[in-house]
């Protein structure tokens, strides 16, 4: 059902265009995965240093209590109280991070699904997800575009798996086709999420995916589509690279969070 590369061949190392296939599956379903995008040895470097930082905790982080979702520790002096949910800023990480975020891999074909080169956006995601075993939450149905600030919801997202992603880890789960829906205020909760207590909102998310992927894969994902995570029932940390990226003449509004910091132009 997902658009791929084959794994089996060596990763590029240079942008690939998408095929009209390709392109038309992001346009219907709202994500596409391109298999095996990165090489072993890119996910090996990647993963090493995102090990490195959370064991030292190098700032700047999340913790699963600065969000608070549902079995977050209640503080950072409870058990679990300074369990990372991310590490931040990942671009200005240095080497590797900086580079994948860089990537004409990646910036490529979201240049085509978008049409224009596009810019990295340092002020959302542009993190290492970790989902920790214990303490790690889960995340319920949800568009990024919630709190993000744009003249359009035009944004795409990459996704990169750094080990591989499980629905017994916590992968993600996507609503094929949910970033053309317009749904009024009264289907989401205070935080915008999904309302599970509807029976329309449960029929949407009936409909939902999970998106497993190995060590390499991207998933791309329109920031209208709505996805959600369980949380990790292993006995690992899963660990993933997530950039996002937009059009030059999609301005972040002025006085947001989103226009906080210059956005390279990357391809």
């Amino acid at each position: 059902m997902t658009a791929s590369v084959d794994t089996r061949t060596p990763a590029p190392t240079s942008a690939q265009s998408l095929s009209p296939e390709q392109q038309a599956f992001f346009n219907e379903h709202g994500y596409l995965v391109l298999r095996g995008l990165a090489s072993q040895h890119e996910c090996a470097a990647l993963l090493a240093a995102a090990q490195d930082a959370l064991a030292r905790a190098i700032p700047p982080v999340e913790l699963e209590t600065d969000v608070g979702y549902a079995g977050a520790p209640t503080s950072r002096e409870a058990e679990g109280g300074h369990t990372v949910r991310r590490l931040l800023d990942a671009d200005s990480r240095g080497t590797p991070y900086t580079e994948w975020a860089r990537d004409a891999r990646v910036a490529g074909p979201i240049a085509q699904l978008i049409g224009s080169p596009v810019h990295l956006s340092l002020a959302h995601h542009n993190c290492v997800m970790t989902k920790h075993p214990a303490f790690g939450t889960a995340t319920h149905w949800h568009r990024d575009s919630r709190y993000w600030s744009f003249a359009r919801n035009e944004l795409v997202s990459s996704w990169l798996a750094l080990v591989e992603e499980t629905v017994d880890n916590g992968c993600l789960w996507v609503i094929p086709g949910s970033h053309t829906l317009e749904l009024p205020a009264e289907r989401f909760d205070a935080k915008l999420f999904l309302r599970q207590d509807l029976p329309e909102n449960r029929d949407l998310i009936d409909t939902a995916r999970p998106v497993p992927l190995l060590p390499g894969d991207v998933l791309l994902f329109h920031c209208n589509t709505f996805h959600a995570a369980r949380a990790n029932q292993t006995g690992t940390v899963k660990f993933s690279a997530v950039f996002t990226y937009y059009g030059p003449d999609n301005s972040p509004l002025p006085g947001t969070r989103s226009s906080a910091r210059p956005d390279p132009l990357v391809g």
